[in-house]
């Protein structure tokens, strides 16, 4: 096996066998073509010196550095596995009793990880599942984006016109999104009056404008206790705010229906849509969170992969307490939470099986904890829907209310 230590520019690598001994010189290489060429040759040289017929490749997912060296590896149909970062961390004094990090000892300590098995195979996307994983990733980084911008925009009116969201319950509905633009401050209200306000709103909004709004609004500017200073450059701070908010929805838009195009590509993906209370931004965010499902051979990996596997902290006497690892993917996890919240407003399977769960007799759950148990159950189904291609059964849901099974409290 070789173990590789990833960083931005130049990697290192160091060659062991089963039993931990090393063969062979410690390597440098580049992360281009150049260098991992040079990284496969130095290593096949190794194997074919000490007879060996495998090569495995070890690694610390540094970042996103290793991206494109396990692509290149994968290719050339070598196995790549990766240590957990933690692990390496914890375990690196073993051999010198020593804190010390360089990268000479690092990819030692992640062979001997490796040599010990404590290692997993990276489930890469590719095809439809890696199209899905970027456009979710955009997505995501888009709505970081807007609610940015939302957040600069709400710190302005703060600012300037305080009492703007006396006048609006909403900023961005579109007579006050008009406003904004035409007339954002107070003085330029007072400027414009009643009548140039309604105007205005007219040319944009085809349903009757009330005239009381615009009177309120006057009068709002009239005693509006906002920054009378610097108000030339506000103006043209919320213009550009307001290009970038609008600029942000449109891509968003087309963001979304990407996702949906490619979602509908998906094998049984009209299945799990037609459960009440599924969404196709939130299914289409576990698909590309997950991957193509019949890699898996049990819905608990997928469990696991979310953070929702069950730990407890107990010793001898004490039973501590159990709660879920929160060790996987964040996205997987916060999406399955939020998937279970409308589920529950519109599916009345899932509102009578967290019922149960919250209400019966013995080892009754916390609403929260329910939730949780009702995420591991939307896993399972996804699983039975996507790898088996059975239908969404509401009665089969609810056999644990008929034939209650022990759930042991989660936190």
């Amino acid at each position: 096996m070789v173990d590789v230590d990833i960083a931005k520019e130049t990697h290192h690598a160091r060659a062991f066998d089963f039993r931990g001994i090393e063969y062979g010189k410690h390597i440098e290489f580049s992360n281009d073509s150049n260098g991992m060429e040079k990284f496969l040759k130095w290593a096949i040289e190794i194997m074919n010196k000490n007879d060996k017929e495998k090569l495995v490749i070890g690694m610390e997912p540094t970042g996103h550095y290793w991206f494109c060296f396990a692509q290149f590896l994968r290719d050339k149909n070598h196995k790549v596995v990766l240590v957990n970062p933690f692990h390496v961390k914890r375990s690196k004094e073993f051999d010198d009793n020593s804190p010390t990090k360089n990268d000479r000892k690092d990819p030692k300590t992640i062979a001997m990880l490796v040599k010990d098995g404590r290692y997993v195979e990276p489930n890469i996307p590719e095809g439809i599942y890696s199209e899905l994983r970027i456009v979710v990733d955009i997505r995501e980084r888009l709505m970081k984006d807007l609610n940015r911008i939302k957040n600069q925009i709400v710190r302005w009116l703060d600012i300037y016109f305080p009492e703007f969201n006396k006048v609006f319950a909403d900023w961005e509905g579109k007579a006050a999104l008009i406003t904004l633009k035409e007339f954002p401050t107070p003085a330029k209200v007072l400027e414009n009056g009643t009548q140039g306000i309604l105007a205005t709103w007219k040319k944009e909004i085809k349903r009757a404008v009330g005239i009381k709004r615009a009177e309120k609004l006057v009068e709002a500017a009239n005693k509006s206790v906002g920054k009378k200073h610097g108000i030339e450059m506000a103006e043209l701070e919320i213009k550009l705010i307001l290009e970038q908010y609008e600029m942000l929805l449109r891509q968003l838009k087309n963001i979304e229906s990407k996702i949906e195009e490619l979602f509908m590509q998906v094998q049984g993906s009209n299945d799990i849509t037609a459960i009440k209370g599924v969404g196709v931004i939130t299914a289409a965010t576990f698909i590309a969170e997950v991957g193509d499902i019949t890699k898996y051979e049990h819905p608990k990996q997928i469990q696991k992969l979310a953070g929702y596997n069950l730990v407890e902290n107990s010793s001898g006497k004490h039973e501590g307490q159990t709660t879920i690892s929160k060790r996987g993917r964040r996205r997987l996890r916060s999406t399955l939470y939020k998937m279970v919240m409308p589920i529950l407003a519109n599916n009345k399977e899932f509102q009578e099986l967290h019922k149960y769960y919250t209400a019966r007799k013995e080892n009754p759950l916390k609403k929260k904890q329910s939730m949780i148990v009702l995420c591991c159950k939307l896993i399972r189904i996804f699983f039975a829907i996507l790898k088996k291609g059975v239908k969404y059964d509401g009665n089969k849901m609810l056999k644990d209310v008929k034939r209650p099974e022990k759930i042991r409290n989660v936190a």
